[in-house]
């Protein structure tokens, strides 16, 4: 097993990522919640973008994910070569990158695209899929780690309100390479049962890192009781 991925063993990884247009949408400010996650208990840290990459890895000195989204095509995340091989120059030790069965814009295949990594750049690459197939290929072409983070978000797979903590037991189950729960996690509870479930280690971010999701919660949930209450 890579040492590297042996520090987040059964660990948390935080997921610090802003969206385009939202008051936190910063390097510096990403940074800064990266910085507090570490310091919260967080074994990793995974985040888009090249300035955000480039200002964590000065900042932490834990294993870093990073991904690129961009364009407007179903495959986004890190969608070419020369969006991973930029986002593993930019720090990251681990590519984070489509795995789905998906054609990637660029043409080239899911194993084209991890040998290309590794060769060109010495990063490890994780392959965020959505389905059991995807993740046994994606294992079986040399993606050196699995994740569920598009688990509910392709077209041809059903978005719950909680994990897919049935897909990371039969992935962990089905391959040899370290499987990561990620997506709609949002408890605490959610994280413990994907570990007992076989993740390898478990990515949390908007229940840890996104504000403006959490606060919704908070006073949906008011607003629902003002009505129950209401009723009766």
């Amino acid at each position: 097993m890579n040492r590297l991925i042996e520090q987040f063993h059964r660990r948390l990884v935080v997921s610090c990522q802003a969206y385009p247009g939202e008051p936190m949408r910063s390097p510096d400010t990403m940074r800064r919640v990266a910085l507090a996650a570490v310091r919260g208990g967080a074994a990793g840290i995974r985040a888009q973008g090249l300035e955000d990459i480039t200002a964590i890895r000065n900042a932490v000195d834990v294993p870093l994910i990073g991904l690129w989204k961009d364009g407007d095509d179903e495959v986004f995340i890190t969608p070419t070569l020369d969006h991973a091989v930029a986002v593993a120059r930019a720090g990251a030790d681990i590519v984070a990158l489509d795995g789905t069965s998906r054609p990637r814009p660029d043409g080239l295949t899911l194993a084209e695209t991890i040998a290309a990594v590794h060769e060109q750049t010495g990063a490890l690459v994780m392959a965020d899929c959505s389905t059991l197939d995807e993740g046994i290929t994606a294992a079986n072409v040399g993606a050196d780690l699995v994740s569920t983070t598009l688990a509910g978000y392709t077209a041809y797979t059903t978005k719950g309100d909680g994990p897919d903590l049935g897909l990371v037991a039969r992935l962990a189950a089905a391959v040899d390479v370290p499987v990561v729960a990620e997506g709609r996690i949002h408890t605490p509870a959610y994280a413990a049962e994907a570990v007992q479930a076989g993740a390898w280690a478990v990515v949390v971010g908007t229940a840890i890192t996104h504000p403006t999701t959490i606060t919704g919660w908070f006073a949906s949930a008011l607003v629902e009781a003002t009505a129950a209450d209401a009723e009766t």
